[in-house]
């Protein structure tokens, strides 16, 4: 595999990265160059996540080196609702997952190497370079960076301060090349690029993945079941919420139905090297055979793709690419209980 084809698998369906020129060195400098993504154990993962995940699977097929921080202290200082009696349950959880996301995805789960915070963030060096940041980062700066990630309010706890901190204090200590997120910790680490490189470490290259809308309109909200598709639903379920998710005729802005099929479908069946098939009766035309989601979009713009036809579609697919992780995670059902014990106990 040429660096041509390295940096496409690297770069597609993100929504930023900065920079691809760098990008581009590093496959061109390094056989394997590193590439980490950091993940707080709060609530439970659903497929926004999974979307996320999925791209993983580009990075090992593109010969990165990756590593998935389960970043239990991020979770406590970003949510106190996360409490330290859990973090190890939930952690134990958040790694089994991932490993069945990634597996559903196409790639070999055994080559991603998974690290946890308190391996590391409780070394003296650490914490020594941690207090000189503190020392010299504004409280505006640090709020600034982290608006997007951690909890906002008009009296914020100092440990959503430290938080972008230490998630820029990881970059250097996992000595990653690239930092993989979703394109909300973009301030974070441009704050990392910034100020690394005064403590001794490179600014990495960034890649962001683009967030989902949920399938009732506007964001997706990880408190409301209907505008999200769980890891834990069955097949049946899944193609009910999608049945029942907004896909305005025509629109693609804010169109979540669509964005799965972007982001988590189409990636899945290439990897399969399988189209995406509408299923319709002969008297509405017949099938639709798409072999890349550009052609289908245009087809729902043009509204020779009608929604419910598109809805039927994505709820199959999604539901049997969701249904393995699903199958795993009931099979130890004590990960759940021991993780979210209000909910499953």
């Amino acid at each position: 595999m040429d660096t041509d084809e390295r940096v496409d698998l690297a770069t597609r369906n993100t929504a930023e990265v900065v920079t691809e020129d760098e990008l581009r060195e590093l496959f061109e400098d390094r056989e394997e160059p590193s590439v980490y993504i950091g993940y707080a154990p709060t609530g439970e993962m659903h497929i926004g996540h999974f979307t996320t995940i999925r791209k993983l699977a580009d990075f090992l097929h593109a010969g990165m080196d990756v590593t998935v921080l389960i970043a239990d202290l991020h979770a406590h200082l970003d949510d106190a609702k996360s409490p330290f009696d859990l973090l190890e349950a939930r952690s134990a959880y958040y790694e089994e997952t991932i490993e069945a996301m990634v597996e559903a995805a196409g790639a070999d789960p055994e080559k991603i190497t998974f690290v946890r915070g308190r391996d590391f963030e409780l070394d003296s060096e650490y914490t020594l370079e941690l207090l000189r940041m503190t020392a010299e980062t504004t409280i505006a700066r640090a709020q600034r960076a982290a608006s997007e990630v951690v909890r906002e309010s008009d009296s914020p706890n100092l440990g959503g301060l430290v938080y972008p901190l230490m998630q820029t204090l990881d970059v250097d200590a996992l000595d990653a090349d690239v930092a993989y997120g979703g394109i909300d910790q973009r301030g974070i680490y441009m704050l990392s690029r910034e100020i690394l490189p005064e403590h001794g470490g490179e600014a990495p290259t960034c890649v962001f993945a683009p967030l989902l809308s949920g399938l009732t309109g506007g964001k997706m909200s990880a408190s409301e079941e209907s505008s999200k598709v769980a890891l834990t639903d069955d097949p049946d379920t899944v193609v009910e919420k999608i049945g029942d998710a907004y896909c305005p005729m025509g629109e693609v802005e804010g169109n979540g139905v669509l964005e799965y099929v972007r982001y988590l479908v189409f990636p899945i069946l290439d990897e399969r090297e399988e189209a995406f098939v509408v299923e319709r009766p002969e008297e509405y035309g017949g099938n639709l055979t798409y072999d890349s989601y550009a052609q289908l979009e245009d087809d729902f713009v043009s509204e020779e793709l009608h929604p419910q036809d598109l809805k039927n579609a994505a709820g199959e697919y999604i539901g049997d690419i969701v249904d393995p992780i699903r199958e795993r995670l009931e099979s130890q059902p004590e990960l759940l209980a021991e993780a979210y014990p209000e909910k499953y106990d």
